[in-house]
């Protein structure tokens, strides 16, 4: 229990500072690494993925506000962006969050890998589409929250790696959009958080220590680590080139992809 502890503090570290510095959902990094530690805590197979979904999404929550907090206070948040987008964000995710438990655990290993490998060309390539328009209305916005809501709910991220992009397509400068990203991952975590916990609600053979499809250690030491190192990345977005961080972490997501793949071959 001590090491898996000091795994998920180290996590969350590292979780924090990518959240903050690159406006990317940490369940890229703490996914994986619960898929690979929930098995020797017990965990039957058949709920390991499920769980590192909700308990991502869950430390997302206290990772998100740290994050904001210290954007909001760079004036790089954009309120009204927020206001329009938390409406499909909050319905996708939750229905999201409500069907990933009863998808096949297959089908979600081979999402999230997917994921990783189009999330890492993307960094890679550094390519952004053109900004060439303005945000939609209301109505649209809340409909781009709706699918955003639903992918992070599948993969256990804050909505970063979709929300960033769609904003910047929409003449949002990046500072500004990475900073709206991270309010936005607040409600995509409670959201896809409370989906997890219900469908995951009177499953047999999970740890005690499970609320649903979240578990409880692994989100009490993320949290807590995440909460320390955001505002860190948040310092750091604004001083470091972003542009060779992001290529270097885009290979490290794919040897995570790679790996994750050949487990399930």
């Amino acid at each position: 229990m001590l090491l898996s502890l000091l795994i998920y503090l180290c996590c969350g570290a590292v979780v924090g500072v990518l959240a903050g510095l690159l406006g990317v959902g940490g369940g890229t990094v703490i996914v994986p690494i619960l898929v690979a530690v929930f098995p020797y805590e017990g965990v039957p197979p058949q709920y390991v993925q499920q769980l590192a979904l909700g308990t991502s999404l869950a430390s997302i929550m206290f990772t998100s506000i740290s994050s904001a907090r210290a954007h909001h206070l760079r004036g790089a948040v954009r309120w009204d962006i927020f206001r329009h987008i938390v409406p499909g964000i909050l319905l996708g995710t939750f229905f999201g969050g409500l069907l990933a438990t009863r998808l096949p655990v297959m089908f979600l290993k081979i999402f999230f890998i997917c994921f990783l490998f189009a999330i890492s060309a993307q960094m890679i390539s550094n390519y952004r589409p053109p900004a060439s328009r303005d945000l939609p209305g209301a109505l649209g916005t809340a409909g781009v929250g709706g699918v955003i809501g639903m992918v992070s709910s599948f993969v256990g991220i804050g909505g970063g790696s979709l929300s960033v992009p769609f904003m910047t397509y929409c003449n949002v400068p990046i500072h500004t959009a990475v900073g709206t990203s991270a309010a936005i991952g607040f409600p995509i975590a409670v959201a896809g958080t409370l989906g997890y916990i219900v469908g995951g609600w009177g499953r047999p053979d999970l740890p005690s220590a499970c609320l649903g499809f979240v578990h409880l250690w692994a989100l009490f030491g993320i949290a807590c680590a995440s909460c320390l190192t955001a505002p860190i990345g948040v310092r750091l977005s604004h001083s470091l080139p972003t542009k060779k961080l992001k290529r270097f972490f885009a290979v490290f997501l794919i040897v995570v992809g790679l790996k994750m793949l050949w487990d399930i071959l």
